[in-house]
C-alpha cells in the first residue's frame, strides 16, 4: 500500500515553478438558445450569446466542437433547483448517472452502453469524472453536489485522446466558478418535503488588483424516505457538509493566472438499505409494504464518507499563439459502510466495508492557436492507491463464518498526447489526435476465512480458519495508443456537419474478490504457481472503436437549435466483473468472477433541440419555448463467453447490456414573462427511460420496466437577479422505480432463467434467507429555494 504526503507541499512539488433556458440540457453556441437542466424555469432569448465549452481542452463554441456534448450552465442548474450531478442524466441522451446502492456518494455512470457499477478496488470506471480538469480516479465521493458551479459538460463517446484512460464511454466535467474581480456574496436556502433543509453560502473578494480569495460552504440535509425497522435509523436520508476555498492571482487581462483550490465533503448520512423483493426463506419475514423501508441489522462500521483535495491550475500566455497550462492535484477519500445484502436482522449476507483511496496527478498542456491551426500537446501522470477491506459474513450458514478480503491496488500511469485542428478552407477543417498511455497495476490481495465471528479489522471475534484462499502479490503493465480524427464542414457559422472516429481504452487489472486456490492447475503438477494464480485473477484491457456522424445548427434566425448524432461502436474484450456464491476449500463463500467476455456493438441516434415557439404573445417580452432530447441505442453482445462446467460457452444470446435503456427522452415546455420589475419563469419536464437491465443476466425481479417522470418549476427573479425565489417539484406523479439491486439466487447458467423452489420463490445460492433486494429512485419531492446576491 503506497502512502502519499498529505500536505500542500505535495502539490508544490508536482507543480511547475513558474432547468429554460433550463429544463433539458444546455446545448448552445454562437446563436443557439441554451437548453435547460432537468425541469427548469426560463430560457434566455434565442441568439443571446453563446455557451463556451472545453470539451477539446480549449475554449470553443459548442456548435464548433465535433463531439456530442451536452452542457448545463450554472444558472440553468440553479433555476432548476438541481441538487447533485445525477440530476442531469434525466435530460441527457443515452446517459445513466446514479448513486450506487448503499451510499449517497458513490457514483455509477454509464454513457452509450459503457460504464461500471462495481466500486471495489481493481475495477475502473468507464466514464471519467473531472472536477476542474482533475480526474477522479475512484467512484467513491464522486456524486458531486451542485453548488458554486459554472457549468457541467457531458461528453458522449470515447474521449481517450484528450482525457485518457477510463473515458471509454465518455466524460463528465464539473467546472466551478472563477472568482469575480469585485466583491461577491450569494446565499441560498431550501426547504421542502421530507424536511429537506439546505443552505449554501458563497463569498469572494479582491485583496489587490492581482489577488482574489473566495470560499463556499454548504450544508445539505433531508430526513429519510423510509426507515430501517431494525435499527431505527432513517433510510435514504441525507446529511452532507461541503466546503470549497479558492485563491487566484492574475487573470483579467494579465498573462498569467494561478488558481489554487481546495474542497472538502463529509457525508454522515445513514447507510442505505435495500428493499427485499421476496420473503425470507428461513425466517419467513414478509415483504415490506414501503419500498423505502428496510430491516438490515448491520451497523458496523458507522456509515461515513469523507473526501477532500487540493489543486493548482496555472495558465501562462507565453506569446500571442502559445499558452502553457499546468494542472496539479492531490485527492483522498475514505468510505466506511455497513452493507446488509439480505436486508434482514440475521447475519446472513452482511458485508461491512472500507474503501480508502488516494491519488496525486500532474498534467502539462502546451496550447497553440493561429489563424488556421489550433491544438495542444500534453503530458499526464497519475499515481493512485485504492484499498478495499470487507467481510462477507454468512453466520446463518456456518456459525460465525466470515470471508475477509483486503485488496490493495496501486495504479501508476504516464501518457503523452496531442490534438490539432487545421482549417483546410474557411469552411472545411480537419482534426487529428492521439494519446500513448503506459499503465501499471500492482495488486496485493489477501483473503482469509474466520470462524466464530467477523474479522478483527471490523472488531470481530473470529479466529483464522485454514490457509488463506488468496495471498497474492503481482503487477501487470498495459500500453496503448488511442487515436482520434474528425472532419468538419461549416457552410456558414450557424451550421456544422462532422464525421469522427475515436478510440477508448480501459486498463486491465486484478479481481480483488478472486480466490487464488480456485485457480486452474494448467500444467497438472498439483501446485498453483504464481503465474497460474496471476492469470486467474487478472483481466485484460477493453477497447471501444467509435464512429460518429453529427450535425449542429442554429436555424430560423436563432429560433431553433438542433444537434443530432448517429454513432456506431465496436466494443472488444469487454470486462464483466461480478460475484457469485462459490466454495473455497469445501466451505460456502462469496467469489469474484471477472472475464473479458468478448464483444458488443452499439448503434444509436441522439437528438437535442430547443425551439422558440413564440414571443411577445400575451405581453411584451414574454416567450414560449420547447426543449426536446432523445436517445436511441441498440446495444447487444456479439460474444459473451463464460465457463460453464469447465466448458467455455458463448451465452451472448441470453445477455443484456446493463444500465443502458434502449430509449431515453425528455420534453420541456417553458414560459417566461415579465412580472413587475422582474421575471416569472415556469417550466415542466417529462422524461422517459425504457426498460433497464441492472446486470448482464436479466432478472425480472430487479430489472426496471420503462417509466416516465414529471417535474415542474416556478421561479421569480428580481431585476438583475438580485434575488430569486422558486418552487420546484420532482417526480410529481410519485412514480416508483428501481435503480439498482443485489441478487444471490439460483439461475440457469446459460439462459439466466430463475427456477422457483417449493415455496414458489427463487432459491438462495448464498446464505439461507435469499438475497434479492432493490434500491429505488427518489419519490415525489417539493421544495422552495430562495437566493440572494450582493
Amino acid at each position: 500500500m503506497k502512502k502519499f504526503a498529505t500536505s500542500a507541499s505535495a502539490l508544490g512539488l508536482a507543480a511547475p515553478l513558474a432547468w429554460a433556458a433550463l429544463a433539458a440540457p444546455a446545448l448552445a453556441q454562437d446563436s443557439a438558445p441554451e437548453q435547460p437542466a432537468p425541469a427548469e424555469a426560463s430560457e434566455p432569448e434565442a441568439g443571446e450569446g453563446m455557451i463556451v465549452v472545453t470539451a477539446r481542452r480549449r475554449e470553443e463554441s459548442l456548435l464548433n466542437v465535433p463531439i456530442a456534448v451536452t452542457a448545463y450552465s450554472g444558472e440553468a442548474l440553479e433555476q432548476a433547483g438541481s441538487i447533485d450531478i445525477t440530476d442531469i442524466a434525466q435530460t441527457t441522451p443515452n446517459t445513466t448517472l446514479e448513486a450506487s446502492r448503499g451510499t449517497n456518494s458513490t457514483l455509477s455512470a454509464f454513457i452509450r452502453g459503457v460504464g461500471q457499477q462495481d466500486p471495489v478496488s481493481g475495477f475502473e470506471q468507464g466514464v471519467g469524472i473531472y472536477l476542474d480538469d482533475v480526474y477522479l480516479n475512484r467512484p467513491q465521493a464522486a456524486v458531486l453536489d451542485i453548488y458554486d458551479v459554472e457549468r457541467i459538460e457531458v461528453l458522449r463517446g470515447p474521449q481517450g485522446t484528450l482525457y485518457g484512460r477510463n473515458t471509454i464511454g465518455g466524460a463528465v466535467k464539473y467546472v466551478t466558478r472563477n472568482l469575480p474581480d469585485e466583491f461577491s456574496l450569494r446565499a441560498r436556502a431550501t426547504y421542502g418535503t421530507y424536511n429537506q433543509l439546505d443552505g449554501v453560502l458563497s463569498v469572494s473578494a479582491p485583496v489587490s488588483d492581482l489577488i482574489r480569495v473566495g470560499g463556499a460552504v454548504a450544508k445539505l440535509t433531508r430526513d429519510g424516505y423510509g426507515e430501517n425497522l431494525t435499527t431505527g435509523l432513517d433510510n435514504y436520508d441525507k446529511d452532507v457538509f461541503a466546503a470549497r476555498g479558492t485563491f487566484e492571482m492574475g487573470g483579467y487581462g494579465e498573462p498569467v493566472l494561478i488558481r489554487i483550490s481546495g474542497d472538502y465533503t463529509k457525508d454522515d448520512s445513514s447507510p442505505r438499505g435495500g428493499h427485499r423483493i421476496i420473503p425470507g426463506r428461513a425466517s419467513g419475514a414478509p415483504v415490506l409494504d414501503d419500498v423505502f423501508d428496510t430491516r438490515g441489522g448491520l451497523v458496523d462500521p458507522d456509515q461515513s464518507v469523507e473526501g477532500y483535495g487540493l489543486a493548482m491550475n496555472i495558465s501562462a500566455e507565453l506569446s500571442d499563439t502559445l499558452t502553457l497550462r499546468s494542472i496539479s492535484a492531490w485527492r483522498k477519500d475514505d468510505t466506511y459502510t455497513p452493507i446488509d445484502f439480505d436486508a434482514l436482522p440475521a447475519v446472513d449476507v452482511d458485508v461491512p466495508g472500507i474503501y480508502l483511496n488516494e491519488q496525486i496527478s500532474q498534467e502539462f498542456q502546451l496550447l497553440y492557436e493561429s489563424d488556421r491551426l489550433s491544438g495542444l500537446v500534453g503530458f499526464y501522470y497519475l499515481d493512485a492507491t485504492a484499498d478495499t477491506l470487507f467481510d462477507v459474513r454468512i453466520f446463518n450458514t456456518l456459525a460465525g463464518l466470515t470471508a475477509f478480503t483486503q485488496a490493495d491496488v496501486d495504479t501508476e500511469t504516464y501518457a503523452v498526447f496531442g490534438d490539432f485542428t487545421y482549417d483546410l478552407t474557411d469552411q472545411l477543417s480537419l482534426s487529428v489526435g492521439g494519446r500513448y498511455t503506459w499503465d501499471e497495476r500492482t495488486a496485493s490481495i489477501l483473503r482469509q476465512n474466520y470462524l466464530g465471528g467477523g474479522s478483527p479489522v471490523f472488531g470481530g471475534a473470529g479466529v483464522p480458519f485454514g490457509a488463506p484462499g488468496t495471498n497474492f502479490d503481482g503487477s501487470r503493465e498495459f500500453k496503448k495508443f488511442t487515436p482520434r480524427a474528425s472532419i468538419s464542414f461549416q457552410p456558414n457559422p450557424d451550421h456544422n456537419l462532422y464525421a469522427s472516429f475515436s478510440q477508448g481504452f480501459k486498463g486491465g487489472g486484478f479481481d480483488p474478490r478472486g480466490v487464488g486456490v480456485n485457480a486452474p492447475d494448467l500444467d497438472g503438477d498439483g501446485v498453483r504457481s504464481d503465474d497460474e494464480i496471476a492469470g486467474f485473477l487478472s483481466f485484460a484491457p477493453e477497447q471501444v472503436d467509435s464512429y460518429e456522424l453529427g450535425y449542429k445548427g442554429s436555424l430560423l434566425d436563432g429560433a431553433l437549435y438542433l444537434a443530432a448524432a448517429a454513432f456506431y461502436a465496436d466494443y472488444t474484450d469487454v470486462q464483466i466483473p461480478g460475484s457469485v456464491a462459490c466454495e473455497v476449500g469445501g466451505i460456502p463463500s462469496f467469489c469474484g468472477v471477472v472475464s473479458n467476455a468478448g464483444g458488443a456493438t452499439f448503434k444509436g441516434l441522439e437528438l437535442e433541440t430547443t425551439a422558440r415557439l413564440g414571443r411577445d404573445m400575451m405581453t411584451l417580452g414574454d416567450r414560449l419555448s420547447l426543449a426536446l432530447t432523445g436517445g436511441f441505442i441498440d446495444a447487444e453482445y456479439t460474444e459473451y463467453v463464460t465457463n460453464i462446467g469447465g466448458v467455455p460457452t458463448d451465452v451472448a444470446e441470453f445477455r443484456e447490456v446493463q444500465n443502458t435503456p434502449k430509449y431515453t427522452g425528455s420534453a420541456t415546455l417553458s414560459y417566461s414573462t415579465p412580472m413587475g420589475a422582474g421575471d416569472l419563469d415556469f417550466s415542466t419536464t417529462l422524461s422517459y427511460r425504457s426498460k433497464t437491465y441492472q446486470f448482464e443476466v436479466p432478472n425480472p425481479y430487479i430489472d426496471q420496466s420503462g417509466y416516465a417522470l414529471l417535474d415542474a418549476n416556478l421561479v421569480y427573479s428580481a431585476p438583475g437577479r438580485a434575488w430569486t425565489i422558486g418552487l420546484h417539484g420532482r417526480n410529481l406523479t410519485d412514480k416508483e422505480y428501481k435503480t439498482s439491486g443485489y441478487t444471490f439466487i439460483g439461475a440457469d447458467p446459460v439462459t439466466g432463467a430463475i427456477p422457483l423452489g417449493a415455496n414458489g420463490f427463487p432459491v438462495p445460492t448464498l446464505g439461507t434467507e435469499g438475497t434479492l433486494t432493490a434500491f429505488y429512485g427518489n419519490p415525489r419531492q417539493v421544495f422552495v429555494t430562495g437566493t440572494v446576491r450582493f
